[in-house]
């Protein structure tokens, strides 16, 4: 198969960049490619993407023609690892491991550059993650991340979106759990000061416990990331001239505080 074609052979690949939706395939496409332009300063560097998933991201990142020198896709399941490790066995520079190896000494400070797209609005204690990441950039390594918007206009758009999309069986959204109306009313004026509705908790296929997207809020997170790491750019997607209180999804790019 083409590199295209082993991409859009991924299990989130399919539902996001191939989805039959053309508004969901044009969100999830152009937030890949502000990932990849904001990426580009990685060339030649050391990076790890954290929750790499279907490892959809780290091919077109090795595809573009200044890739890192060595990009490593860590994940929480076994099957996706070995499925990766399989579509994408032609590029040498590129490999998948197991989260659990993150936590070996060999990795603190080993990485130039920490990628983490739409996971940390899933964790019940992302502050802990922030940490992780900390400890495995390098004193000079930047973090990139990516939530979604779960607030204000936002969320109404989305909500809409994924209620057409699930009656007409497009991707996983039927399961995403549904709000109040006195949920989506706060959600809609929330802000950053605390956590405005109670999120609820998932047993994951793994065993963990998460969250789904519902009560997100990326403005507390930002806060979060803000003890640890210093933002240097925030970036709103599908659209980059949006404010993220306009956007679908959110980037932080962000340096480790010295």
């Amino acid at each position: 198969m083409s590199s295209e074609q082993n991409i859009l052979a991924g299990h989130f690949a399919k539902k996001q960049l191939a989805s039959r939706s053309w508004l969901i395939s044009w969100s999830h496409r152009s937030r890949f490619q502000v990932a990849l332009d904001l990426a580009e300063q990685f060339a030649g560097k050391k990076l790890l993407d954290y929750g790499c998933g279907d490892g959809s991201f780290l091919a077109m990142l090795m595809n573009t023609p200044c890739p890192p020198a060595i990009a490593v896709g860590a994940e929480a399941y076994a099957e996706v690892i070995d499925d990766c490790r399989q579509r994408f066995s032609t590029i040498s520079a590129l490999s998948f491991m197991a989260i659990e190896e993150i936590d070996k000494p060999d990795q603190d400070a080993a990485y130039d550059a920490v990628v983490c797209m739409e996971v940390l609005e899933h964790m019940l204690n992302p502050d802990s993650l922030l940490k992780k990441f900390s400890r495995l950039l390098a004193p000079t390594g930047k973090l990139l991340i990516s939530v979604p918007v779960e607030t204000g206009l936002p969320l109404l758009i989305k909500q809409t979106v994924r209620r057409i999309a699930g009656w007409r069986g497009i991707g996983d959204y039927p399961g995403q759990t549904p709000y109040t109306f006195r949920e989506l009313a706060k959600s809609v004026v929330a802000n950053g000061k605390s956590q405005h509705i109670s999120r609820p908790v998932h047993m994951g296929s793994g065993g963990h416990q998460v969250h789904d997207h519902k009560g997100f809020n990326w403005m507390v997170l930002k806060k979060q990331l803000q003890q640890e790491f210093q933002i240097e750019r925030i970036v709103a997607s599908p659209l980059t001239w949006l404010t993220p209180h306009l956007a679908s999804q959110v980037w932080f790019l962000a340096r480790k505080k010295s």
